[in-house]
C-alpha cells in the first residue's frame, strides 16, 4: 500500500464562499505554510523510507541546543512543529527543501485530514455516548446514571470496551475525503469543504489521497 504524504497546517476558523451558481459553501481555513524538510530516512540507513518536515517557525533562542543541531542543516531556523511522514522513496526529497500546499494539492482535490478534538473533560454516559437516561418524573431516582454495568453468574465481570462515563474530546479524529474548495498560495491558505477537527489554532496534518 503506498504511503501518503501530506504537510501540516494550522486551522484559522471556518467561513462561507459562494460558488459560480451563488450556492453558498461552509468552508474551513488553514494556514499552510510551505514546510521545511528536516531530515530524510532510507531504507539502508534507517530501515524504513520517510522525510522529516517542520512546520511554524521559532525563534533559535526558544530551542534548545541539540534541537538547534538538528535543524542547523536544513537552513531555514527552528519549528514549533516537528512530523515524520512515511513516503515510497525518499531519495526525492533533499534537506532543506521546501514543500508547500500547491505542490500537492488541487482545487477540487480529495484529502484526508486529522487533527486533535477538542478536549470536553470528565463526561457521564449522556453527553459522552448519547444514552437516553431515565425518566424524570417525581421518584424516579434514575435520571442520568449508566444503570446496570457488570454480568451475573457469566462471565462475572464488567466487558472491556463497555460505554461508560470517563475522559471525551482531546484525542486524535481523521475525517476523510475532505473536498479542498479553494487554494490561495498568496496568503498560504486553503479552504476546505465542511469542518475538520480540533479548535482555533490547532495543529492540522493534510493528507493527499
Amino acid at each position: 500500500m503506498p504511503k501518503k504524504i501530506g504537510i501540516l497546517g494550522k486551522k484559522v476558523g471556518m467561513t462561507r464562499v459562494y460558488s459560480a451558481e451563488g450556492a453558498a459553501i461552509v468552508v474551513t481555513a488553514i494556514e499552510a505554510s510551505p514546510c521545511t524538510v528536516l531530515q530524510v530516512k532510507t531504507d539502508d540507513k534507517d530501515g524504513y523510507s520517510a522525510i522529516q518536515i517542520g512546520f511554524d517557525p521559532k525563534k533559535e533562542s526558544r530551542m534548545t541546543k541539540p534541537m538547534q543541531g538538528h535543524v542547523k542543516a536544513a537552513g531555514q531556523g527552528g519549528f514549533y512543529h516537528i512530523k515524520e511522514f512515511r513516503v515510497d522513496d525518499s531519495s526525492k526529497y533533499e534537506v532543506g527543501q521546501q514543500i508547500s500546499m500547491t505542490d500537492l494539492f488541487n482545487t477540487g482535490d480529495l484529502v484526508d485530514i486529522s487533527g486533535r478534538a477538542k478536549g470536553r473533560g470528565f463526561q457521564g454516559v449522556i453527553k459522552r455516548h448519547g444514552f437516553k437516561g431515565g425518566r424524570d418524573t417525581h421518584g424516579s431516582m434514575f435520571h442520568r446514571a449508566p444503570g446496570s454495568i457488570g454480568c451475573s453468574a457469566w462471565p462475572s465481570r464488567v466487558v472491556k470496551g463497555k460505554k461508560m462515563p470517563g475522559q471525551m474530546g482531546n484525542n486524535l479524529v481523521t475525517k476523510k475525503n475532505v473536498i479542498v474548495v479553494d487554494i490561495r498560495p498568496e496568503s498560504n491558505v486553503m479552504l476546505v469543504r465542511g469542518n475538520v477537527p480540533g479548535s482555533k489554532q490547532g495543529l492540522l496534518q493534510i493528507f493527499i489521497k
